[in-house]
């Protein structure tokens, strides 16, 4: 399975914020959103970087209450993996595990088209998994 497939089956909608907005802001938006990252991205469609739960933590621990003002930009992963439509699942769960992160942007010609989560790639591998084990047993209750 690839990302274009899952991004037809789940939707091409990403959740992005501006470099300029608060951390305050990015914490609402993921609350309201039930989301764990939000993809930073510039008006014409680049990203510019990712900001997740984790960087939050790591920004609470250094700066406390201040957090909330802090802009995005000085607290978000500026060096970004992202992956584009063709990539496999199994492509995305190495990029995922190598790179200790959750959320990879999915991008063609430098715009972003869309986000693939650990819980999408885990949800398609699962069924995939089960279509091949329903395989097996009917290949044997045949044979």
């Amino acid at each position: 399975m690839t990302v274009a497939r899952i991004l037809a089956e789940k939707g091409t909608t990403v959740a992005t914020v501006s470099p300029d907005k608060t951390l305050g802001d990015v914490i609402h938006t993921l609350a309201e959103q039930r989301i764990g990252a939000l993809v930073v991205a510039h008006p014409d469609g680049t990203v510019a970087g990712v900001v997740s739960e984790r960087d939050i933590m790591r920004a609470l621990a250094r700066l406390g209450a201040a957090t909330f003002d802090a802009p995005v930009s000085d607290h978000m992963t500026t060096h970004v993996t992202t992956c584009n439509r063709s990539a496999t699942i199994e492509d995305v769960m190495e990029l995922m595990t190598n790179g200790r992160f959750r959320h990879v942007p999915v991008c063609e010609d430098g715009r972003l088209v869309g986000i693939v989560s650990i819980g999408d790639v885990v949800a398609r591998r699962i069924a995939t998994v089960e279509a091949e084990h329903q395989a097996l047993r009917e290949y044997i209750t045949t044979a």
